[in-house]
């Protein structure tokens, strides 16, 4: 059993990890760009020739499924990778979760990279998902790259930058890169010090997107696997994988 992740960085650890819960016995096949990373600022080619390039790579390997780990690239490179690799290799993609964010009512907000923020994309899922909830799209100017270099000091000037642009009263937060999966809890106290009292719930998509994977390979869970966590939580730079939601 394989199973193939593709990103420009290490975004892609937040599903890897869900599908290691899910099935240990699981071969992981990991392509990604670092060279090119971020993708988010990148044009929508760009993108997709990327992504082409990683999965085609991922796709040598013979996978069971590929996930594409990246929300900027499920928006504008999905279409393609299915059009090559299917039906033979079951492709997922990762959108952010707008459906269980807006359940409660709203207000929520949208934090994703430049190149998903304002996309007709995720305008067309606010539309269909939201539920009429009233919905801020945030983008998160240098988030995913300071993630990835691993710059605590540049990951706090962006979460501090995003959550200004997020209205006090927003509760649900929608994680729409998978970068931000992995410093939720930093994301959580900004909201938190920048908000009201009330806690801010935040919606990642790799628990989701592991089990979609599966279902699409027609693998099923390990019968002991255990819940996924929640909340969305980081341990000393360590990611761990997050709650369920929309894919």
């Amino acid at each position: 059993m394989r199973i193939a992740l593709v990103d420009s960085g290490i975004g892609l650890l937040a599903a890897a990890a869900a599908l290691r819960r899910l099935r240990p016995d699981a071969s992981l096949v990991i392509a990604n760009d670092p060279a090119g990373m971020p993708w988010g600022p990148r044009s929508p080619q760009d993108i997709t020739e990327r992504a082409l390039r990683c999965a085609r790579a991922a796709a040598r390997t013979s996978p069971d499924a590929l996930i594409v780990a990246c929300n900027t690239a499920s928006v504008h490179a999905l279409d393609a990778l299915r059009a090559e690799l299917e039906p033979g290799i079951p492709v997922v993609g990762t959108v952010p979760a707008v459906k269980p964010a807006a359940e409660g009512g709203g207000p929520i907000a949208v934090w994703a990279t430049p190149a998903t923020t304002g996309s007709a994309y995720q305008r067309e899922l606010i539309r269909d998902f939201a539920g009429g909830a009233r919905t801020t799209e945030v983008p998160c100017h240098g988030l995913a790259d300071a993630v990835e270099r691993g710059d605590p000091a540049a990951v706090a000037l962006a979460v501090k930058a995003a959550a200004t642009l997020t209205p006090p009263d927003v509760r649900d937060v929608v994680l729409g890169c998978t970068h931000y999966e992995l410093v939720a809890e930093r994301i959580r106290a900004e909201l938190a010090a920048s908000g009201d009292t009330n806690p801010v719930r935040l919606h990642g998509s790799a628990e989701a997107v592991a089990q979609q994977a599966l279902r699409r390979a027609g693998i099923e869970p390990a019968p002991d696997a255990a819940p996924g966590p929640d909340p969305l939580f980081l341990v000393e730079g360590r990611p761990a994988p997050p709650p369920a939601a929309l894919v």
